[in-house]
């Protein structure tokens, strides 16, 4: 098959295309390489696979002629391209919208145009739940617990845009769904949790997981929005390839739907009071640790119910929490020389 992967040098993409690419699927890599850190994961890719394993296409989705060439002949999009943080959103809602809602929309036509229309995957996000401020929690002495949902949040919590990202995120989101409905577009759409792994550059404001080592690698300390005990649950990335997989192989029966993906209860843990001490075992010392107010629209506890995705896909998560970590942190030790600590 021939995949265009929009935002293929980010973290989830240049794993993507890293599996696409040694099973013998042609590749269209679009990025416009403007995140810093990745073009180390171009670097790698072309390392690892050779500089002609795939087609690199220097763009940004707000073009959409750019978008248009690109997806010429594909038979699936994976489209993860975009902007990623909840504070740069609010500092700069302009810019967040042009990315996720005419860079969605521009992604979307390009697949509605061709007779053969290809699959499209969107890669929403929580955050379109807003803060969920109705649901009841408990707080525990080092987390939130949700005090009536054992499973976590189903794809039935309302949509409660909570931040410009929410906002962006979650048009973009149910414009996937309606290019099914109206136009015959299989979409899949998965609202995605804390995503962790290799090749994965955190910043402060996105990609927590990624961002605590970095900061405890280089003795720097690490600031906590919040009281420390926000629960996620988290996802290693090789586990929402195989989603993504198995959304592909099933496109028949699960073209329209919406998946909440994520490590689900299974895979959660505190953002500080709980990750520390793995954080600390891992680096062999104690990290410094300061407290800032709460982010715009945070959530105090967000668990992926995941059950609708392991019915219809045949899925479910296989990495453990430690492991893991343990994964991203030895990826992350062998790095740091390339993408700076």
């Amino acid at each position: 098959m021939r995949y265009l992967v929009t935002g293929g040098a980010g973290f989830i993409g240049a794993n993507y295309v890293s599996r696409l690419v040694s099973r013998g699927d042609g590749v269209v890599l679009f990025d416009n390489l403007s995140r810093p850190g990745i073009r180390a994961n171009v670097d790698w890719l072309h390392a690892r696979h050779g500089a002609q394993s795939f087609e690199l296409v220097v763009g940004d989705v707000i073009d959409g002629e750019q978008v248009s060439k690109a997806a010429a002949g594909v038979d699936v999009i994976v489209h993860l391209a975009g902007q990623t943080a909840v504070t740069t959103s609010v500092a700069d809602p302009r810019g967040d919208f042009e990315s996720n809602v005419l860079g969605t929309l521009n992604v979307l036509e390009a697949a509605r145009r061709p007779a053969r229309k290809p699959i499209v995957l969107y890669a929403s996000t929580n955050k379109v739940y807003g803060a969920m401020s109705e649901v009841a929690v408990r707080e525990e002495s080092t987390r939130y617990v949700y005090r009536e949902l054992p499973h976590g949040i189903a794809e039935t919590q309302p949509l409660d845009f909570h931040s410009p990202y929410g906002c962006s995120k979650g048009a973009g989101d149910q414009y996937a769904r309606d290019y099914w409905r109206i136009y015959g577009v299989p979409t899949v759409v998965f609202r995605q949790s804390c995503i962790y792994g290799p090749h994965q550059v955190g910043l402060a404001d996105q990609g927590w997981l990624a961002w605590f080592l970095r900061a405890a690698l280089a003795d720097r300390p690490i600031s906590i929005c919040g009281s420390g005990k926000q629960v996620r649950d988290v996802l290693f990335i090789e586990d929402l390839l195989d989603a993504y997989d198995a959304a592909v192989a099933r496109i028949g029966s699960v073209a329209g739907e919406v998946f909440n993906v994520g490590g689900g209860p299974d895979r959660t843990m505190s953002i500080w009071l709980e990750f520390a001490p793995l954080l600390e075992r891992l680096v062999g010392r104690s990290v410094r640790v300061t407290h800032t107010e709460w982010r715009t629209g945070d959530q105090r506890i967000y668990v992926s119910d995941v059950r609708k995705a392991m019915r219809a896909l045949d899925w479910r998560p296989t990495v453990d929490v430690e492991e893991g970590v343990r994964r991203l942190h030895d990826w992350t030790v062998e790095s740091l020389g390339q993408i700076g600590t």
